[in-house]
Formats: structure tokens, C-alpha cells, sequence
């Protein structure tokens, strides 16, 4: 079968699967008054990863699907700063009753946004924190994502005082027409100095996101873009497919459908960029989307099979709790998934009186835990054996069975390979590997899926 063929057959929309029940099917059955119970819960021998979420940005990128707005006033930044200073200080008090001393943290990730547009002295002051009232460990990676636009040598020297030791560079596409068409305009020369000025402070790991499908994008112009990325020498590339969701994102709409390149010419600019970062750069494919050298951590995690999925994509990072602070962001914990006010009014006012803001969430059944490690291996090992999975859980692998009368289609198309109990997922496959996660995810609909997710490639 031609991928044109395999593009029309596949390419409906599935979700990322960075959790499992994904986010739409969250309710208000989950709230604050749950997640202080569920943290009451929480094992104090096992350690913590913090997510810190900051909703601005200096300019609106008009492909961004993140929860976001632009805020160039420094006061509306100071006063977030503060009410992330105050929902830190109530979960270390939440936890601190768990052994009467301060709970360990492996991983911290400053997303957004764009968190670097907190002001310095907020940033180091609430790193600051973090380590006052939690135990970071020495080895814990402290993590942080950046657009290279606006990063200035202070802020380098802001990133070194808080300890960060990853950083995350936004490029999505090098070529100006495409940067033009999504109000990105971002030379190649201004993400070289970033990267310097970070690796002169001893911050080497780097990460760069791309993005393929975007408005003017052609397959030369792809490639053209991931050949400059390799001289940036990142440990780890991301490469996303642009998600066009107007109906979600109104800004999106600025964005002409005719600009857009079909699902074909996406899929081969996926492919194009593939061949770069695998034939030139030897890069090691990573899941879905993701790129690392050979020596790089999340590479060890792939040969290792201790890869995670989490809502920042994949992750290295095994602890059994995150906690997400700010705006939108969203936790996980043993219990379920809890997700804090989208809008930064409605966070103010709940974490302003001292209460949580959690307004959402899903309590975890047996069921959605056993499918949860299943979609997980999927997305990450590409690969499951149903029947060990089932096995470790106590369960009855009967369940997820239902999922092969539509495997067999998959089989027939070399996108999978299927015994009855153990599933691979191919090369072939690869691209595909979110609709045969999807075939085991039992709140997944075709009517539900159309306005909430992003097609598959």
C-alpha cells in the first residue's frame, strides 16, 4: 500500500495520549476538596515531580495551541509569581504531615507560555522555594522552556542561579515565510547565541522543538530547516505535526487553510525531516515524535523500556506524582488526574484564600489503570505483551481483547504485528502508532474524537 493510501486510511483524529483518560473526558466530579484527599494519601518514601506552569508570552504565535496570552506589563507576571509562591507553600504544608519532613522532588519542568518572561528575581525566588520546602535531589533535572527571541545574558544568568540544567528551545521551522505566515519571526543566528549563551553557563543539555505542516512548509524547506537544527547539537529534537484546531484556537484562524500543505505533503514532510535527524545526524527515533543521540538519557530509557509519557510528551522521569502548579495545569497521581482553573482570575481566587485550585479531573478505575500501561507501552516501547501486562495487574486480559478485530486491518497494512496477545508496532507503523494505541481506549468514540483532537499524522 502507497503512504497516500496509508495516509487516507489512518489519518483521522486520535488523541497524543499523554494520559490516559485524556483530558476531554475530565470532570468537575474532581476537585479541590479530592485532590487535598488524595495528597493526604501520597506515600512520603516516594518521590515527587513538579510542573510550573506560566501562561504568558511576549507575542502570539498563531500556530500555539497552549494555554497562553501576551502580557508585556512586568506587575500582572510579579503577581503570578506570587500565587505560584502560594500554591508551593500549601502543598508543602498539604504534604508535610505525611513523616514531618520536606517530601523529595526528581524532576521540575517550567512550562508555558513561555516562564521566562517571569521576571529573574521571581524565577530564582521560586526555584528558591521549591528547594526550601521540598528535597530536590542532587541529580533531580531541573528543566525549562525558552523562546529564543527573547533570551538575554541575565536570563542565562537567572536560568544558572536556579540550578536549571535542560532547556528547551522553541524553533519550529528556520525558513521566513513560514515564520511570517505564523507571527514567529526567529532567526537561525538568534537560536545559535541562545544555545551558546546557555552552554557557557554550563547548561548542556538542550532540547529544540520542530514542527512540520505549518502554513508555506514544502519538503525542501523541512529539510532545509533540520539540516540547521543538527549544527545546534541538541541531546534531544521534538518533531510535531501542527495541530490546526480554529474552533478551539480562534487565533488559529489567521492561519488560511489554503496555505496549509494536505495530509500527504505532511506525512512527507514528517518523513523528509526523519531522514535528516536519523541519516545525517543519527539520531535515535524515540516513540511518536521524538528524537535523542544515543548517548542521550531518554535514548537509555528507550533501550532500558523505562520510558514515560506524560503531559510534557516523553519523559525519563519515573516518579509516581506530579504535581502541576499554576493556571491549566494539570497533576497526576496514583488516584487520578487533577487539572487547576484555566483562566488566571479564576486560579487567583481559589489559591488567594488558601484553597486549591483544582476545578476537574478523573478518578482512575482498575480499567483505566490497566489500559493506561498498555496505551503507555504502546506509545513508548512501541510494543505490549497484553497477557504479562494483565498478569502484573491481577487482571483479565479478555478485556483489552476486544481491540483485535481491529488489529487485523493493521496487520494487513505492515503497521503491526499481532500473535493474539503480543502487539509491535512497525517502522511502518510508527506514524500510526496513536491510532493503534486508540484501539484500546475504551472512551474513545469516532463522534466524540471529531472536534477534539488533532488528526493522527
Amino acid at each position: 500500500m502507497k503512504n497516500s493510501e496509508l495516509v487516507a486510511r489512518y489519518d483521522g483524529r486520535v488523541p497524543r495520549y499523554t494520559s490516559y483518560p485524556t483530558a476531554p473526558y475530565f470532570s468537575a466530579t474532581v476537585n479541590s476538596e479530592t485532590y487535598s484527599a488524595w495528597l493526604g494519601t501520597l506515600s512520603p518514601d516516594a518521590p515527587l515531580s513538579l510542573y510550573i506552569h506560566v501562561p504568558f508570552c511576549d507575542r502570539l504565535c498563531l500556530y500555539c495551541g497552549c494555554n497562553t496570552s501576551v502580557v508585556h506589563h512586568e506587575q500582572p507576571r510579579r503577581d503570578y509569581a506570587h500565587l505560584l509562591g502560594l500554591e508551593i507553600n500549601m502543598l508543602a504544608d498539604r504534604l508535610g504531615h505525611l513523616a514531618g519532613h520536606r517530601a523529595a522532588v526528581s524532576h521540575v519542568h517550567w512550562g508555558g507560555g513561555t516562564p521566562t518572561c517571569l521576571p529573574n528575581d521571581c524565577l530564582t525566588g521560586i526555584m528558591d522555594l521549591i528547594r526550601r520546602r521540598f528535597v530536590v535531589r542532587a541529580d533531580a533535572e531541573i528543566a525549562i522552556e525558552i523562546d529564543p527571541t527573547s533570551f538575554t545574558p541575565d536570563k542565562a544568568d537567572a536560568l544558572i542561579l536556579m540550578g536549571v540544567n535542560r532547556a528547551s528551545l522553541g524553533v519550529q521551522d528556520f525558513d521566513e515565510k513560514v515564520q511570517a505566515a505564523i507571527g514567529r519571526m526567529q532567526s537561525y543566528e538568534e537560536t545559535k547565541a541562545c544555545a551558546d549563551m546557555l552552554r557557557a553557563g554550563g547548561i548542556h543539555a538542550i532540547n529544540l522543538d520542530l514542527i512540520y505542516g505549518l502554513p508555506h512548509q514544502t519538503v525542501a524547506s523541512v529539510v532545509r530547516t533540520a539540516q540547521q537544527a543538527l549544527t545546534l547539537q541538541a541531546g534531544r529534537i521534538a518533531v510535531f505535526g501542527y495541530a490546526h484546531v480554529p474552533w478551539m484556537k480562534r487565533h488559529q484562524a489567521l492561519i488560511k487553510d489554503a496555505w496549509l500543505p494536505d495530509a500527504p505533503a505532511r506525512f512527507a514532510q514528517m518523513q523528509a525531516i526523519a531522514g535528516v535527524l536519523e541519516g545525517e545526524g543519527c539520531y535515535v527515533p524515540v516513540g511518536l515524535d521524538h528524537y535523542a543521540q544515543p548517548d542521550d538519557a531518554m535514548a537509555v530509557a528507550l533501550r532500558d523500556k523505562s520510558l514515560h509519557r506524560s503531559f510534557q510528551g516523553y519523559t525519563t522521569d519515573v516518579a509516581p506524582t506530579l504535581l502541576a502548579v499554576g493556571a491549566s495545569s494539570i497533576g497526576s497521581l496514583p488516584q487520578g488526574y487533577v487539572q487547576n482553573a484555566t483562566s488566571v482570575p479564576a486560579y487567583a481566587t481559589a489559591i488567594t484564600v488558601g484553597k486549591f485550585a483544582t476545578v476537574r479531573g478523573v478518578a482512575l478505575t482498575a480499567d483505566d489503570i490497566l489500559r493506561r500501561v498498555v496505551i503507555e507501552k504502546i506509545m513508548c516501547d512501541l510494543e505490549v505483551d497484553l497477557a504479562a501486562v494483565a498478569r502484573s495487574m491481577d487482571a483479565d486480559p479478555v478485556a483489552l481483547l476486544a481491540a483485535a478485530d481491529n488489529l487485523l486491518p493493521m496487520c494487513h497494512d505492515g503497521l503491526v504485528i499481532w500473535d493474539g496477545l503480543r502487539l509491535s508496532v512497525t517502522e511502518r507503523g510508527r506514524p500510526f502508532v496513536r491510532n493503534v494505541a486508540a484501539l484500546f481506549d475504551a472512551y474513545l468514540t469516532i463522534e466524540d474524537a471529531m472536534p477534539k483532537y488533532a488528526k493522527a499524522v
